[in-house]
C-alpha cells in the first residue's frame, strides 16, 4: 500500500512540475515591432488555457529559436524536454497545454506521440535528454 502512495505522489510531483517555457520576444522577420510580440501574445493565451491544470506556464526572453519563431518548450524532472516552433500565436495555446498534460501522464518521461496535438507533431525541433540521461549501450 505504500508503494501506491508513493507512485502517486511521484506523479502528482511530476504533473505539478511540468511547465512550458513560452519566448516572449519571438516575432518572424520583417514583423513590425509592437509593445506586444506574438510571442507574449502565445504566453498569455497559454496561461489563460492553462488556468485550473497542474501546468505552470513561465515566459522567458529567447529560446534562441529565431527561425521558427514563435517557440515554446515543455519540461519535467527526470524526463526530456520538447522545443516546438513554427506555433501560432491565436491557435496554439491550448495544444501546449494539452501537450503538456500528455507530458506529465507519461512514465517513461517521454512525451507520446500519438494523442499528442497536431502543432506539437509539425512544430517540433528538438527534444533534449534530461541531465542525468545514460544511454543503453549494446
Amino acid at each position: 500500500m505504500t508503494l501506491i502512495a508513493e507512485d502517486d505522489d511521484r506523479e502528482t510531483a511530476a504533473r505539478a512540475a511540468t511547465t512550458i517555457y513560452v519566448c516572449i520576444t519571438c516575432r518572424r522577420a520583417g514583423e513590425p515591432e509592437e509593445d506586444v510580440t506574438p510571442g507574449l501574445r502565445l504566453a498569455r493565451a497559454t496561461a489563460r488555457a492553462a488556468e485550473g491544470t497542474d501546468v505552470a506556464v513561465r515566459q522567458v526572453r529567447c529560446l534562441a529559436n529565431c527561425s521558427r519563431s514563435s517557440s515554446a518548450a515543455i519540461r519535467r524532472d527526470g524526463a526530456w524536454t520538447y522545443v516546438f516552433g513554427e506555433l501560432d500565436p491565436d491557435r496554439d495555446a491550448s495544444a501546449l497545454v494539452e501537450g503538456a498534460q500528455l507530458f506529465s501522464e507519461s512514465h517513461d518521461g517521454l512525451m507520446p506521440w500519438r494523442g499528442r496535438p497536431e502543432a506539437l507533431k509539425r512544430g517540433l525541433i528538438a527534444r533534449v535528454p534530461p541531465i542525468d540521461f545514460q544511454e543503453d549501450s549494446e
